[in-house]
């Protein structure tokens, strides 16, 4: 709701443009009456009318069924219905006209591109939409559990089947270890996958390589990127993370030198300036990413030390001691609009071989602390585990080992932002 609330506000603002433009043309002398006025500036937008708007001051739901109202035969008729929250506003500020009128282009006369643009994004408002921007897909609501599903673009994604010589079997664990007990709760079921071996460690060095193609991976949120590199018969291609933007027939290279600051690249701590915007970070020379490589994240490297090591923000906030040798690739990762997805249904979550969850305050009192009790109760203690470790706020981290190599622990609370 806060999302679509967010599009409609976007939408609203960015009328601005359009409503002054119309209020300079439809301010002429002899626009006695307020349907004069609607009509002169519809006119110059080259929208149709809507004869009920008395005024600026017309309602919300007013305009909504009024936008419905527009004859069949009406320049973008067809865009009627699908922006109809956006007309809604345009209706209420621009003096009740709706711009979902305008032709099916997109396009409205006598307006300048940018605001031929706003007008055509107001009309796309709706969720009805097929996409409310390039990187989400919206669903029609043909079912319940189609209304409210969101998902991220897959249009420029490779549509055949993965790299052979770099996938392998997956076997599924269910959530339980060597013994066969359930070490982990809520895992089973889910799509069968095949795994795709992603080269972490960027081990050919030294040599450009073009992107091929960019692949969706079902066992990660990011993209990947195929690799063909130089010298083919002694460089195999690779899987890589895809970074923000990437895409096919771009060039990246790893190595300890002669390797530039651009996106997809990878080197040493040591090798990159202060303020780098940086993902995949090795914690020991040669052992591979294992920092910063979910959709969208990325670290920034604060300050390189003369004792070897270089102070790194991490996605949450905390700062933390890397040692200069230990590799990193530069930009950030791809699908960023990972976060914004509604999966619109439980069977979505059961896909992804995720179970349901059973809520504490439904189990007996041998099973669960906030178990038990006379009718429907509460809990009667601030949420915890089944274990009785506080879950909101309470901090768990415990590896005395590696406090050493943290500067700066994350935010909490008010502080995180």
């Amino acid at each position: 709701l806060r999302r679509a609330l967010a599009r409609v506000a976007d939408a609203a603002a960015r009328a601005t443009a359009v409503e002054t433009r119309a209020e300079s043309i439809a301010s002429g002398p002899g626009l006695r009456s307020g349907r004069q006025h609607r009509t002169a500036t519809s006119s110059a937008l080259g929208v149709e009318p809507i004869a009920w708007a008395g005024s600026a001051r017309s309602t919300f739901s007013s305009a909504m069924k009024a936008t419905r109202r527009i004859p069949s035969g009406t320049p973008g008729a067809s865009y009627a219905s699908s922006g109809a929250a956006a007309s809604a506003v345009s209706a209420r500020r621009l003096g009740g006209f709706a711009v979902s009128g305008v032709r099916s282009e997109g396009t409205a006369r006598g307006l300048p591109g940018q605001e031929r643009a706003s007008a055509w994004a107001m009309a796309h408002t709706r969720g009805y939409a097929k996409e409310a921007v390039k990187t989400m897909k919206v669903y029609k609501p043909t079912s319940p559990g189609q209304r409210g599903r969101i998902t991220t673009a897959r249009d420029g994604l490779w549509k055949g089947k993965p790299f052979k010589a770099l996938t392998k079997g997956l076997t599924k664990s269910g959530g339980r270890n060597n013994r066969g007990r359930i070490t982990v709760f809520h895992r089973g079921g889910g799509h069968k996958r095949k795994y795709r071996m992603v080269d972490f460690q960027r081990l050919v060095r030294g040599v450009t390589g073009t992107v091929r193609r960019i692949e969706y991976d079902p066992n990660r949120t990011t993209r990947i990127a195929l690799v063909d590199f130089e010298n083919a018969s002694e460089n195999k291609p690779a899987y890589v993370l895809a970074t923000d933007g990437m895409s096919a027939g771009d060039v990246v290279r790893a190595g300890d030198e002669d390797v530039d600051i651009r996106p997809g690249n990878a080197m040493p701590l040591g090798s990159m300036p202060a303020g780098t915007l940086i993902h995949n970070i090795e914690l020991l020379p040669g052992q591979g990413g294992r920092l910063v490589r979910a959709a969208g994240a990325t670290a920034t490297l604060v300050k390189k030390g003369e004792d070897g090591y270089a102070t790194v923000k991490l996605p949450s906030g905390e700062q933390r001691l890397v040692l200069l040798k230990c590799y990193a690739t530069v930009g950030v990762l791809s699908n960023k609009a990972h976060q914004n997805r509604v999966l619109g249904k439980a069977g979505a979550k059961r896909w992804l071989g995720i179970r349901p969850t059973t809520r504490g305050v439904a189990m007996n009192p041998i099973d669960h602390p906030h178990g038990g009790g006379e009718g429907r109760t509460s809990g009667g203690r601030p949420s915890c585990t089944p274990w009785g470790v506080q879950t909101k706020g309470h901090r768990t981290r415990n590896n005395k080992r590696t406090d050493a190599f943290r500067v700066a622990r994350r935010p909490s609370g008010k502080k995180k932002k």
